[in-house]
């Protein structure tokens, strides 16, 4: 539209010029003619009012070539800046065909650093995204750091005011422009918040030295704003895959992992076992009374009691144990390189934990336990929750809160019913 504008504007004032000069040049003609067959009294004025006219003329082309040179000068700078914003759309484009390759922030932040660098090379950037809380921001990407510019591995939400405000915002401390409370330099820089589905998922930051600094980000807005957008997409698809990638390996009210990747879990476990002729024990657990508990305090109060003795399972155990909800109430540990009798060891330690929940919750918590292990009790993954299963059964029948273990098979251990290893 403002090419058309501009367009229609040069053709008026070309117009209006050759009228001009028309309108001059037909008078000096007819000078000319009677200065040349005209009467002799006429002949010394005409020509003189020719040589005037002729002047004038002269100088009125002299003034429009100047003004066509001015626009040819503007028609140049116009072409370049349509030139330039062809180029810019074409490597948006380009930067968001990509970005739905990319798997991880990692990927995504490449992505970004490749793309600003070609658009704006002059200009140092960095790229936050959120954490899994959500509660502050880290460093995935910087790219043309400097002593005056240097992003900080973390930032706070509260700390930013483009993300209080969720628009740009730019910090210029030579202006006194009001300035976020976090530190990423003394260089002036504009801030994007990324934003996607009514949330925000990371911030851009633009960076540039300079006494002409602040005009210069004014003017690269539109294409951070752009360069924001196109991430913020690639940030919400990747959010989106990994929570879906979580939901279907763990739980969702406990954050335990789920019954499908437990079983997969126990077989790799197994197998690896099998190769070094190590051990693999299984833990089930289950919680007592826990029916009576909901029915008599409620399911809230159920969940809340479900999170804390997952919680407690997952900080008393390796990070190479595998701890699982198999359902309802019943939990399930698997236990790599550990044999029967230590994994009683810590089912007891796990027992006694869980008891102490009791004056945290107000009422009253308590877990049994049943233990096999491959080979001392099973020969392979297919019978150790069984083996398992059925220890807990006994547990449950020996007056609840203990820990069983499935006995040995025969051959490591005489064979009997199963034993109760420790009490409460």
């Amino acid at each position: 539209m403002p090419a058309q504008n501009s367009f229609a504007n040069d053709l008026r004032v070309t117009s209006t010029r050759r009228i001009a000069i028309l309108g001059i040049q037909v008078p000096s003609c007819v000078f000319i003619a009677i200065a040349a067959f005209g009467p002799a009294e006429y002949t010394r004025p005409a020509a003189a009012l020719a040589l005037a006219i002729v002047l004038v003329v002269f100088c009125i082309g002299l003034f429009f070539a100047r003004g066509a040179v001015e626009q040819a000068l503007r028609q140049g700078l116009l072409f370049r800046e349509a030139e330039e914003t062809k180029q810019q759309v074409e490597e948006l484009f380009a930067m968001t065909d990509m970005l739905q390759a990319a798997e991880d922030h990692e990927d995504a932040g490449s992505i970004l650093l490749a793309t600003a660098r070609r658009l704006l090379p002059e200009f140092g950037g960095a790229l936050y995204v959120f954490n899994n809380s959500r509660d502050r921001l880290d460093l995935a990407k910087s790219w043309n750091v400097s002593e005056s510019f240097h992003p900080g591995s973390t930032l706070l939400p509260s700390n930013c005011w483009a993300l209080k405000r969720g628009k740009p915002h730019i910090n210029d401390i030579s202006r006194e422009t009001l300035c976020c409370m976090h530190t990423i330099g003394t260089t002036p820089h504009i801030e994007v918040p990324m934003m996607a589905r009514g949330q925000v998922h990371g911030l851009l930051v633009l960076s540039i030295d300079g006494e002409d600094a602040f005009e210069r980000l004014e003017q690269v807005g539109r294409v951070a704003r752009a360069l924001a957008d196109s991430m913020s997409l690639a940030l919400s698809n990747i959010a989106l895959r990994e929570k879906l990638r979580t939901q279907s390996l763990r739980d969702p009210l406990t954050g335990l992992y789920n019954r499908r990747y437990m079983e997969d879990a126990l077989e790799r476990y197994i197998s690896l076992a099998e190769r070094t002729g190590s051990a693999t024990s299984v833990m089930m657990i289950d919680l007592d009374n826990f029916k009576r508990l909901n029915d008599e305090h409620g399911h809230a109060k159920g969940d809340a009691v479900l999170r804390d003795v997952a919680a407690q399972l997952v900080t008393a155990l390796r990070p190479s144990d595998v701890v699982a909800r198999y359902g309802g109430e019943e939990l399930i540990v698997i236990l790599p390189n550990c044999g029967i009798d230590d994994a009683a060891i810590k089912a007891e330690m796990l027992r006694l934990r869980i008891e102490g929940l009791s004056d945290a919750h107000g009422v009253s918590i308590s877990a049994s336990f049943g233990i096999g292990s491959v080979p001392q009790t099973s020969t392979n993954a297919a019978d150790v929750v069984p083996m398992a299963d059925a220890a807990l059964y006994s547990a449950k029948q020996a007056g609840k809160n203990c820990v069983v273990c499935a006995d040995k098979r025969a051959g490591r251990d005489d064979k009997g019913a199963p034993r109760l290893a420790v009490t409460g």
